[in-house]
């Protein structure tokens, strides 16, 4: 489909042109390969802890702030060099816990997840409902040109603006610009294209807040006549960006556009134990696009579950470097031009979640089968006639029935998973992590906004029996 376009004359933007060709040709919000997993197993993998992902954050935040008090106390001697170096480094890990927090995977308390997120994007200069926003539309069309915000590199690619990423130097100034820019009030035309508009005020606000805070910072440097306060906030946002990079690199680029397959435009790369602590398992990257629901400590596991229908994985980072670099040089020469070495498993995608087909009672109202087929804790597909219902049973044990379709990514409910909400037990859309309350379908979390309707759940002899929807 894409063999046929002039790569040289595209634009990447997501106000230009190309977003509506991506729209004419069925490239937006559209189905993507999802392969089969046990439903029974896939509740095992997106089974959230706290105790995990709280541990791995506080083991982070411990040692970025033992190596940034010895480089204060070795500062500005020869020695706070290196520990610099370090500490920027670990600063920018909090990339990886932007991502995992913000997705609201890494905790089963959405309160935690929701302040780690806050806080990652303070220090990554990252305005929070922007980028929430830009990350959700990135899973829905990613590597989707003219909808992908979050596209690395154009074709043909240059080199030398790669190499200019990872100084920092390029872009991170420019996204505190943006900031500033957004804390005057002033919203640029890209985030209006995915940020709606009610939200506008908050990235107003929370620009507001950013700038506030490192003004602080440099005030605290002109009273001190000193540098330390901006290299230990604010300035590692550019000189830890390296990291940020080495990682970030790896995830699509030199992979396909404008495909409906994980699999053919991101890349999972074996790491050692330190990268994946850092990068907390985002090297499975493939793995985390088909199924954003899992959290990033069971990623291996997933991994496991379904790696003979995915492309072989880069053994290393170094590997995983000699092909994107190879590519890139092929792709400057013939932007048309796609890996041929990754050889990707011809199998079927999966089907929806299929549960199984309800009855119309004489009496007019569904019978949605029996209780005992729906396992407590879990939610299935149930279609009747033309309508389908997602059916879920909370952990204790109560029936809830609720539109089987999201409101916001048109994907099947059944996929996701029930989860304890502040407020009681909400479902979760497989999709892009939305909420819905399934007590009154109310959204209870981004990037859903239009409620789906709940129906009262009955029981005769075993059976559930809920009341037609009106038409």
């Amino acid at each position: 489909m894409t063999d046929t376009l002039d790569r040289t004359a595209r634009d990447y933007s997501v106000v230009g042109p190309e977003a509506q060709r991506a729209a004419e040709v069925g490239l937006v919000d559209a189905e993507w390969f999802r392969p089969h997993v046990d439903p029974d197993r896939m509740r095992e993998l997106t089974e959230r802890t706290n105790r995990r992902a709280i541990g791995d954050a506080v083991l982070w935040l411990a040692l970025l702030g033992v190596v940034g008090v010895a480089g204060a106390v070795a500062f500005p001697s020869f020695w706070s060099i290196p520990l610099f170096v370090v500490y920027g480094a670990l600063y920018g890990a909090a990339d990886a816990r932007w991502h995992e927090f913000g997705h609201g995977t890494a905790c089963s308390n959405e309160r935690v997840n929701d302040a780690m997120y806050q806080f990652a994007s303070l220090m990554l200069w990252r305005g929070p409902t922007l980028w929430r926003w830009s990350h959700f539309r990135h899973h829905s069309d990613t590597i989707i040109v003219g909808r992908d915000p979050e596209i690395q590199l154009a074709r043909p690619p240059s080199l030398f603006r790669l190499a200019q990423n990872y100084s920092g130097l390029r872009n991170q100034p420019g996204m505190f610009w943006r900031i500033i820019q957004h804390a005057f009030g002033k919203i640029d035309p890209v985030a209006v294209d995915f940020v709606p508009a009610n939200e506008h005020g908050k990235v107003v606000w929370e620009a507001r807040l950013s700038v506030a805070v490192h003004a602080v910072v440099v005030g605290l440097a002109i009273a001190t006549q000193s540098w330390l306060p901006i290299l230990l906030v604010g300035a590692p946002t550019i000189y830890g960006a390296w990291l940020v990079l080495f990682f970030g690199t790896t995830q699509h680029l030199g992979l396909q556009e404008d495909v409906l397959d994980h699999r053919a435009n991101s890349r999972t790369v074996y790491m050692n134990p330190v990268f994946r602590f850092l990068y907390l398992n985002m090297n499975y990257h493939v793995e985390h696009h088909i199924f954003p629901a899992v959290p990033y400590y069971r990623l291996p596991a997933l991994h496991a579950e379904i790696k003979h229908v995915l492309p072989e994985p880069s053994p290393n980072c170094l590997h995983a470097y000699r092909e994107i670099i190879g590519e890139l040089k092929r792709q400057r020469d013939d932007p048309n031009h796609e890996l041929e070495t990754r050889l990707i498993p011809d199998v079927p995608t999966a089907p929806a979640e299929v549960g199984s087909i309800g009855a119309v009672r004489p009496d007019g109202s569904f019978d949605l089968g029996p209780v005992a087929q729906i396992a407590v804790g879990s939610v299935t597909r149930v279609d009747v006639r033309d309508r389908t219902f997602a059916v879920a049973r909370t952990a204790d044990g109560t029936v809830c029935v609720v539109d089987g379709i999201c409101t916001h990514g048109q994907v099947h409910l059944a996929g996701g998973v029930v989860v304890d909400g502040v407020d009681g037990p909400q479902i979760e859309c497989p999709k892009h992590n939305g909420r819905f309350d399934l007590s009154t379908g109310a959204p209870c979390r981004k990037p859903v906004k239009e409620p789906i309707a709940v129906y009262a759940a009955d029981t005769a002899n075993g059976h559930i029996i809920i009341q037609p929807p009106e038409q």
